[in-house]
């Protein structure tokens, strides 16, 4: 038996390996099962070429548990006392110390460079036991043993077969790794797509009333995954089949892209767009990266673009190690030309559908957008290849490129200052009337429902040329899209201030809802009242909800307009029934406050440009007076309208019926509102 120290010269190791080597204890299986398999595939390599001449047999890795251990075996290569002094003493690599000092807080770094794989056994083992067998000729087996000191120890004993067991005795806190739910749990995380059948256990069949072990090994494994196999092989029931293996709950994907590059890195894999239900951030890091199909990791950020972290599937390159840290992803020029390539070759295939089967690419546009979306608002070159294909959606459900849309709504839409109004709306039924009255105009309305529509219409407004996004209901329709002719004329003012008084006084008081009322002509066509959000306002509140830093207005009231149509019969009727109702008691005020007006006007002009020392007490206090006064009288005067008002049940039925239209009348309101239509009739 011969004794020694493990070739680091300091003791540092082993617990930087127990504390630092991996975020998680469970990534040992994958390295050690991940080692059986190379040396495996090594031996299959020396026989190929003639190295080794023996027969090769069942290569099956297996793995087995007991009370106290757990044992990987294989019948791979093999090692010599020599190799096992070179790979495991002298832990392959020198100036450990220096190393070990350097990258003790990075530790991912001692692996991703070192192939330090079979000290993650420490991590959970208290003793570690190798029993080895060279594939050479007339070599003799050996057992090395180590505690997790630096101290190990080796002797020759018998083994009939080449191949190698690792024999890990479990820590006291590593007990789960014991269990044989959990290791066939991480064999199936880890392990279901190596290239060398991986056996635990046995498969099991029923037999009077359980299941029992059957002789068949049970193969955890597929070694020949989809990804690896040629495209023209394969049918969309293969490529269905693997994804129903990989997401078992998932509806069928709306299409995929087989990835197969070998220069200047190797990448394969198949990526799919899933239909999305809801909420993006639910749909992230479901694709699956490996590294010579052994699993690394599912956090792909930085590996593939951010927008199509949203995509399921598997990528698998050799040219990313199997531990990466996030400072190594973001430096390394490989994982950038992933990155890159991933990029455009989903482009091309979403030109290429979109390019060879329109009708089919339109059928899936309304579950694909999101990620088509997402891609233009954070990939600059994504946006300049996307835009060719993405569409535009109409009220109508019919669909437009860009260029198509500009074209089909330039004539009619462009306003006075030669901007092209693209109107749309998010709701095709709470905004039904509005989309109407834009249609009769010979407006197209887009449907703009989409999660990320808001940020869209931003974005747009930058990148296409004099184009403005204005929603349906933001304005009357005659002011949506303005061109030069003038509707008509208005009401004198006086008559514009009482009705928009008389308007005012029967609005609800609605929690975090501001309103604001105005009297304007639209048309004996157009409703009486019409209720309108500004564009800018509730644009930015939307944002608010999917932009951080922009809470400021979030938390703003919404802001609508209401706006009184003088040229409607009802409207023309309530002005004239106030008149009769009203004007004995409305015109002294009205010529008091039309007297007290002048006076005002006169005494600002008498202080104009005046410093406030230099105005005469007298006359401040006479402006104070006049001031008072008007406050005064403005007061009786909407008191009188809102006593009238409040009897009039035209008025507060029409504003109901426009509370109503957008969907604000709710509760005791709309009860009466009900009672009191019945009234009405």
């Amino acid at each position: 038996m011969q004794k020694g120290n493990i070739g680091v010269t300091t003791e540092n190791i082993f617990p930087i390996i127990k504390k630092f080597l991996y975020s998680d204890h469970e990534i040992f299986l994958r390295e050690l099962v991940s080692n059986a398999v190379d040396a495996t595939q090594k031996l299959k390599t020396l026989s190929s070429m003639g190295d080794f001449k023996g027969e090769l047999g069942d290569l099956t890795v297996k793995v087995s548990v007991d009370k106290d251990t757990l044992t990987i075996s294989d019948r791979g290569i093999g090692l010599t006392a020599e190799e096992i002094d070179k790979y495991i003493n002298q832990i392959a690599f020198s100036g450990a110390n220096d190393f070990l000092e350097k990258y003790k807080n990075d530790a991912n770094a001692i692996i991703g460079h070192f192939g330090l794989g079979f000290y993650s056994a420490f991590m959970v083992a208290k003793r570690v036991d190798i029993i080895t067998k060279s594939y050479k000729e007339d070599a003799q087996a050996v057992k090395w043993t180590c505690d997790g000191s630096p101290e190990y120890e080796i002797e020759n004993i018998e083994k009939a077969d080449r191949g190698t067991d690792i024999i890990l005795h479990m820590d006291d806190d590593s007990k789960e790794f014991l269990e044989p739910s959990r290791i066939s749990e991480l064999l199936k995380k880890y392990c279901r797509f190596l290239p060398v059948p991986v056996a635990f256990g046995k498969k099991k069949e029923w037999k009077d009333g359980k299941q029992v072990d059957t002789d068949e090994d049970n193969i955890i494994n597929e070694t020949n995954p989809l990804w690896t196999r040629k495209p023209n092989e394969l049918k969309d029931e293969n490529y269905l089949k693997f994804y129903h293996d990989l997401y078992p709950m998932a509806d069928d994907p709306l299409f995929w892209i087989h990835l197969n590059v070998d220069y200047p890195f190797h990448l394969t894999g198949i990526l799919y767009f899933p239909k999305i239900k809801a909420n993006i951030d639910l749909q992230k890091n479901k694709i699956q990266l490996y590294c010579n199909q052994v699993y690394v990791t599912d956090s792909v950020e930085g590996i593939v673009p951010d927008f199509l972290t949203l995509l399921h599937g598997v990528i698998d390159s050799p040219d990313i190690p199997l531990n990466v840290s996030r400072s190594y992803l973001q430096s390394d020029s490989n994982v950038k030309k992933i990155s890159t390539y991933i990029s455009k070759k989903v482009s091309d295939r979403l030109q290429a559908i979109f390019k060879n089967d329109r009708k089919e690419f339109e059928g899936k546009w309304d579950d694909v957008k999101i990620f088509i979306n997402y891609g233009m608002l954070t990939e600059e070159d994504f946006y300049e290849k996307a835009s060719k294909f993405a569409l535009l959606k109409d009220t109508d459900a019919h669909y437009y490129t860009y260029d198509e849309y500009r074209t089909l709504v330039k004539e009619n839409q462009t306003d006075k200052d030669g901007n092209v109004v693209y109107l749309y709306a998010n709701q095709t039924d709470a905004q039904y009337s509005y989309i109407e009255a834009a249609k009769n105009k010979g407006y197209n309305v887009l449907l703009m429902d989409g999660q990320l529509d808001v940020a869209m219409i931003s974005m747009l407004e930058q990148k296409l040329e004099k184009t403005r996004f204005t929603r349906v209901d933001s304005d009357t329709i005659s002011r949506l899209i303005v061109k030069e002719e003038n509707k008509g004329a208005n009401l004198e003012a006086g008559k514009q201030d009482i009705l928009a008084s008389l308007f005012r006084s029967q609005l609800p008081s609605v929690d975090k809802v501001e309103f604001n009322v105005a009297a304007q002509a639209l048309g004996e066509a157009e409703n009486p009242i019409l209720i309108t959000q500004s564009e800018y306002m509730r644009r930015m509140k939307e944002m608010a909800n999917i932009q951080a830093g922009m809470n400021f207005y979030g938390e703003m009231p919404d802001m609508f307009n209401v706006v009184v149509n003088t040229d409607h019969k009802l409207v023309k009727n309530i002005l004239d029934d106030e008149s009769k109702e009203c004007n004995e008691s409305l015109s002294p005020i009205e010529a008091e406050i039309a007297s007290l007006d002048k006076q005002h006007d006169e005494l600002h002009e008498q202080q104009k440009g005046k410093k406030e020392d230099e105005i005469p007490a007298e006359e401040k206090e006479k402006l104070d007076n006049v001031e008072k006064k008007l406050s005064e009288l403005k007061g009786r005067k909407e008191a009188i309208l809102t006593e009238y008002a409040a009897k009039n049940k035209i008025i507060r039925q029409l504003i109901d019926l426009a509370l109503l239209q957008n969907g604000m009348l709710k509760g005791e309101a709309l009860t009466k509102f009900v009672r009191r239509s019945i009234e009405l009739i």
